[in-house]
């Protein structure tokens, strides 16, 4: 915790921009940088008013077509992570403003969420996982941030929509009234309980997170970071549970290839694949004309492809958090 406050961060935009939702493999996702995702949370908990992130990968991406419940979780979510370093390098071959940053999952933030979550004393209610797993994540959480208050389900209940069990289990979220909720149950099961139960929910930003606790706890063991940038997280996690992931990684991914060849058909049409971005800055100096383009846009969006309205660009420039010589933090309190 004291060594990420300690380091230099990185300059990031606070205010959601046009170009940041772009669609791909034929769903809409967001360009954001982990630092956005807390950043915007932290305004929505603040607030007091429910937030929906969510994420995307190539399973999830595969499912979306076969899961009707999965099509209206991702509707209703005010941001969408990409969470696939293959799914950013095609955006990048298609000529969208994506950058390898803009990949980003729990395993991306969970530092920066901690460190916020222990100084703010946030409330995080986890469901799901194995019995006596996320008690164990909880556990080893709180020596590092005792200030968090984290409660507890595993997710091994009858999840049926005015079930006993799931309606004890909204009585314990609503008892805890948590800033933060995570539900881990795998895909789409997490994201069918959330559009199931969202109505009663107490206000605050819910996260589904997959596996998250089992990392926590130690039950899996997380791929190094730099494997994850690199593209071949996919490798680490199939070499060590085959079984379970072969399909998903070695079959899912060849049904991508209809929706694929459909972007590249359009990224030609429109003279833009294999090319950067028109305006994209190439220097510091340039950066304010080529965000011209772009407009912030609070919550969620819903833009074409490639249509923005553009706005002044007095407005623009206070949403660019800029590199300053004298600092490169963030004019907001260490997380």
């Amino acid at each position: 915790m004291l060594e990420r406050r300690n380091s230099e961060r990185r300059p990031f935009r606070k205010a959601r921009r046009a170009l940041e939702r772009i669609e791909v493999l034929g769903a809409k996702v967001d360009l954001v940088r982990p630092e956005e995702v807390m950043h915007h949370v932290e305004l929505a908990v603040d607030a007091a008013k429910p937030y929906l992130v969510a994420n995307h990968n190539l399973h999830s991406l595969y499912l979306l077509r076969r899961t009707p419940q999965l099509a209206a979780f991702f509707d209703d979510a005010d941001l969408i992570e990409v969470d696939s370093t293959p799914v950013i390098t095609f955006t990048r071959a298609l000529g969208l403003q994506s950058r390898p940053f803009h990949r980003c999952t729990y395993l991306d933030w969970r530092d920066h969420f901690w460190s916020v979550a222990n100084r703010k004393a946030w409330r995080v209610f986890y469901l799901g996982g194995a019995p006596g797993v996320a008690q164990a994540a909880a556990n080893q959480l709180n020596l590092s941030y005792p200030e968090a208050q984290i409660r507890v389900r595993d997710g091994y209940f009858d999840a049926t929509p005015g079930s006993a069990e799931n309606s004890e289990i909204l009585a314990d979220i609503a008892a805890f009234a948590p800033h933060i909720l995570f539900v881990g149950m795998g895909m789409p099961r997490q994201e069918e309980w959330i559009v199931n139960n969202r109505s009663d929910l107490p206000p605050c930003a819910v996260f589904s997170v997959g596996a998250a606790f089992d990392y926590e706890a130690g039950v899996q063991k997380a791929a190094p970071r730099w494997m994850g940038r690199a593209g071949f997280e996919w490798l680490y996690r199939l070499v060590h549970d085959p079984v379970r992931l072969w399909r998903r990684y070695c079959v899912e991914p060849w049904f991508m290839i209809v929706p694929a060849l459909r972007d590249i058909r359009r990224a030609y049409a429109a003279g833009r694949l294999l090319k950067s971005p028109a305006g994209r800055p190439s220097s510091r100096s340039n950066r304010a004309n080529a965000i011209s383009q772009t407009s912030p846009v609070q919550g969620r969006l819903n833009l074409t492809e490639d249509g923005a309205q553009p706005a002044p660009a007095a407005e623009l420039e206070k949403a660019l958090i800029t590199e300053r010589p004298q600092s490169r933090f963030i004019d907001r309190q260490k997380a």
